[in-house]
């Protein structure tokens, strides 16, 4: 792409700390408190005209701040709090210290970790909602943990305090709280480690021989003032507290551990937080607005439902506060100057009249601005709120020349540049400033066309040529000049950005400026992807790949628009990061983050799976992925074990058009097959360079997508596995069910089964029909038409159910069981097996099923386990976790008519993906069944 002569060169900012400084670009929402580009193409409904107004005027006029810790996406409090945030102005954070890598999946194929980064952007959407700031620690959900202690001996606590103790140096809260009190009332082990690091982080954060190398690197400690905990929704019984976790009854008392004693009897609320409350001026209560973000949690919950209006009480109860308190609280900051001139308190007695008079002078301004809005005409206060700015400014230098000790310096820079964001955002809402940055086509061949642009590339690559189109309007009658307006990158990287011409100068009402720059993406271009790995599923926390980014969702996005604005002689800066567009029928122009990526990405999937030692060859297929803006071609090859050959040795690629899918597929011939693990890698070879990586984008629709990275590795395993000849599979998919690809290692082609072939479709043709885990959450059809599939196996089929929810309790099988609303789960992968019939035919043909077959096996045993059944069903197994009672319910086998019906609550659609042998093994028997010469 040929550039224009005559441009101006842009600056283009790198040093990361620029970007995270400045105050959000767009300071676009009012819980904004840096000036950061924000990632999101448009602001919420809550977030716009008059309503952003207000809630940043109730935020400049107090210094009230608290923190939530919680344990997984889902967990949190969302009405409390966006009562906090947008109905009382507080600064409100949440900590969370997972990223829900183990739960259920309703919405897409993804598990582990693209599930984590799956259910982070879910909790993203929902924050947005909240009006919070979202931070996490590093640990990993490796499953349903039963027990604190279980939770503790896979994460560490001290790495998980580390880490706690970090984001509460970096919030600087006056009071933390939790959804969780550490206890068995909170129902699983992730639970009550985050109840007890809430209390423990109020008690060690202000601490500073507490992991002091934080000290060092530039963080101060801090001493939240209170902590609480929401109170227990579970009552007691005349047995105690009942775990539903580990399904055991425990005395009635709670573990206070900031003060290391036990608080005997329930837990009373000290303060209730009026989660109903009406917001006139945002049409909807408090509660009503959380839930429409809860409801983006929709890998766990399919969808929330709407709540009506009315009151709605949250109660929490006060572990420790070090003020002044009643029993009963008005707010969680009774006792505590949270008032704006409360900032003077953390100048710590010392004389600071000059900081209470500009606190003063401030404050009055704000309640000036609070005494002087107007819905219909918000601009009318903007300038109050720059005189606010201007004050702030003044009071930030009057504290960096002042003799204020340095920690009290830190502190009160702190609150004051929070407010300083809280005026920029104001002034920009105030005014309706407007900016939107988009890759565009070159400026000669955009005409006038207005809106959202034309449909872009998705993925910058190393070295391309490309442009970026920068549209800034003044929506207010207020004279407004632009300083400048610039890109810049968190990375140390020159992304070449040069201006076609300039936007200096008065902005006229709604006429709006765009400014094109014309960019090349550095050849050595950091990709957008996670800061943060893992070897493998079975480590429980990730390492770091870049600690300045610990506790952040994401490493910044690669490229962002800045606006410098003046009004009434000072400057207000926004921005966006740089959007991409893509049209997509239904939902119309979609918007996301430009992101950065190979020219190349390799793909293969399943990345796991086990090859037969009787297989003479068996399939590895390589999805090649180009971002090229045009043809590529190029070649794959395979490096294999000594001795292994593939045919083709290498296969040729050839896309025409950038975002194009070529599948390639290599016949792989094993030398001397073992029962043992070998390692397939795909390198594909183009322009010069070799690609031994890939990516795959972790959404689905409605939802911001990531890319998940991973190396083009195919882990295979050889086993001594049989499967019955000549089956015909059929199979109705669940949710996140990946196990009929999994069946291709076994030499099986599954027929997915729509609606259509469960309503009248011959299911007579197939010897096996196979249920996927959870269908009956999600597949109508399987529920209406489940008669259907009874006759099927009265007349001589066989049917597999694996792993199902509480939906299923409603007796679909042939004969009665129960399941209850809370099912039994097996977590402990290295749990003993006892074979209760060790001579069914199930257990021994065609493959003979031992102890070794229980043996490395990941994430769980299963779950769904049954808890009664007729007589008619056949338990096979038996296995528990420690203090559990055994758990006959995960295999279950009955005749029916002419055929066989049988539950299985392990966790094959965990196992089969990750290539665990002896789940292969007994996959096969249980397929095998309808040609079982015993059956």
């Amino acid at each position: 792409m040929r550039f224009p002569k005559k441009m101006a060169r842009a600056a283009l900012c790198a040093p990361v700390l620029f970007v995270m400084t400045l105050a959000a670009a767009r300071a676009q929402s009012p819980r904004d408190v840096a000036i950061t580009a924000t990632p999101n193409a448009r602001p919420l409904p809550v977030d716009r005209g008059a309503a952003a107004v207000w809630q940043t005027l109730l935020k400049l006029h107090t210094r009230a701040s608290l923190l939530m810790v919680t344990a997984h996406p889902d967990d949190e409090d969302g009405g409390m709090l966006a009562y906090e945030s947008r109905g009382q102005g507080a600064r409100v954070a949440l900590l969370t210290l997972n990223r829900g890598e183990s739960g259920q999946n309703l919405m897409s194929p993804d598990y582990f970790d693209a599930m984590g980064l799956l259910r982070t952007e879910e909790l993203l959407a929902a924050d947005r909602y909240y009006g919070v700031q979202q931070y996490w620690t590093r640990v990993a959900d490796f499953g349903f943990s039963k027990t604190m202690q279980q939770t503790l001996d896979e994460w560490g606590l001290q790495r998980v305090l580390y880490d706690a103790v970090r984001a509460v140096r970096i919030t600087r809260p006056l009071v933390v709280t939790s959804v969780f009190v550490g206890g068995h009332t909170d129902g699983h082990g992730n639970h009550e480690v985050a109840g007890e690091v809430a209390q423990l982080v109020y008690k060690m954060a202000g601490d500073p021989s507490v992991f002091p190398d934080q000290i060092k690197a530039g963080l101060l400690p801090w001493t939240p003032l209170k902590d609480y905990a929401r109170t227990p929704f579970f009552r007691a019984s005349s047995k105690g507290i009942y775990d539903y976790a580990d399904r055991h009854y425990y005395p009635v008392r709670f573990f206070n551990y900031i003060e290391n004693r036990w608080e005997p009897g329930m837990l009373s609320a000290n303060v209730d937080i009026p989660e109903g409350d009406y917001s006139p001026l945002l049409g909807l209560s408090y509660h009503q607005i959380s839930t429409l973000g809860y409801g983006f949690h929709k890998s766990q919950n399919g969808g929330t439902g709407f709540p009506p209006a009315g009151q709605m009480m949250s109660g929490y109860h006060r572990f420790a506060s070090r003020v002044a308190t009643r029993d009963h609280e008005q707010s969680f900051f009774d006792g505590i100057d949270a008032s704006l001139l409360g900032i003077a308190d953390l100048a710590q007695g010392q004389d600071s009249a000059f900081l209470t008079q500009g606190l003063a002078r401030i404050n009055a301004l704000v309640e000036q601005a609070m005494k002087q809005f107007s819905a219909q005409h918000p601009e009318e206060i903007a300038p109050v709120l720059a005189e606010g700015l201007k004050a702030t400014n003044a009071l930030l230098r009057q504290v960096a020349d002042s003799h204020l000790t340095a920690d009290a310096k830190y502190n009160v820079t702190h609150e004051l540049k929070v407010k300083q964001v809280q005026f920029n955002t104001g002034i920009i809402e105030a005014l309706g400033l407007s900016l939107t940055a988009t890759v565009a086509p070159p400026p000669a061949s955009a005409g006038n066309v207005r809106g959202t642009g034309t449909p872009s590339f998705q993925v910058a690559i190393p070295g391309q040529h490309f442009w970026v189109k920068v549209h800034v309007v003044d929506q207010s009658p207020a004279p407004v000049s632009v300083n400048r307006i610039w890109l810049a990158s968190p990375y140390s990287e020159n992304w070449g950005a040069t201006a076609q011409g300039s936007a200096v100068g008065p902005l006229d009402e709604d006429k709006g400026k765009d400014l094109w720059f014309a960019m090349t993406a550095p050849t050595n271009a950091v990709y957008t992807q996670p800061y943060f790995s893992r070897p493998n599923i079975e480590q429980p926390y990730y390492d770091i790949l870049n600690s300045k980014y610990l506790n952040l969702s994401f490493a910044p996005y690669p490229l962002s628009a800045l606006a410098e604005f003046e009004y009434q002689g000072i400057p207000v800066r926004m921005g966006q990061v740089v959007q991409s567009v893509e049209r997509v029928t239904g939902p119309g122009t979609v918007l996301h983050p430009l992101v950065t990526g190979p020219a190349i990405s390799l793909w293969i999937s399943p990345h796991a799976g086990i090859v037969p030692l009787d297989r003479k060859t068996f399939t590895v297929a390589v999805l090649v992925h180009s971002n090229m803006k045009g043809p590529a071609q190029g070649a794959v090859r395979l490096e294999l074990p000594s001795g292994w050959r593939s045919n083709p040795a290498s296969a040729e690629f050839s896309t025409a058009r950038d975002g194009e899918d070529e599948s390639l597929t290599f016949q792989v011939i094993p030398s001397q097959l073992q029962k043992r693990r070998y390692t397939i890698t795909a390198v594909a070879n183009y322009d010069g360079h070799e690609y031994k990586e890939g990516y795959r984008t972790v959404d689905y629709a409605g939802l911001r997508p990531y890319n998940l990275y991973r190396p083009a590795v195919y882990q295979t395993t050889g086993v001594d596995v049989r499967v019955a000849q000549g089956l015909s599979v059929g199979y109705v998919a669940g949710t996140g069910d990946s196990v009929p690809q999994s069946l291709l290692n076994l030499g099986i082609q599954a027929h997915m089964l729509g609606a259509a072939d469960l309503a009248s479709g011959d299911l007579g043709k197939y010897n096996v029909i196979l249920v996927g885990e959870r269908a009956y959450d999600v597949r109508d059809d399987l529920r209406t038409y489940n008669a259907r599939l009874l006759d099927y196996v009265k007349n001589g089929g066989v049917e597999i159910i694996q792993y199902q929810s509480p939906a299923y309790d409603h007796n679909f099988g042939p004969y009665p069981y129960s399941l209850s609303n809370n099912p039994e789960v097996v977590m402990d992968v290295n749990s003993k097996m006892t074979f209760l019939d060790p001579k069914s035919p199930v257990l021994t043909w065609p493959n003979s099923i031992n102890e070794q077959d229980f043996t490395s096996w990941v994430e769980e045993r299963g779950h769904g386990f049954m808890k009664s059944w007729d007589a008619h069903y056949h338990a096979l197994l038996s296995t528990h976790d420690p203090d559990q009672a055994p758990q006959n319910g995960g295999l279950l086998v009955a005749r029916y008519g002419k055929g066989v019906y049988v539950y299985c609550a392990y966790a094959f659609y965990r196992e089969l993906p990750e290539g665990v042998p002896g789940a292969y093994r007994l996959f096969a028997n249980l397929l095998s069944l309808a040609k079982n010469p015993a059956e």
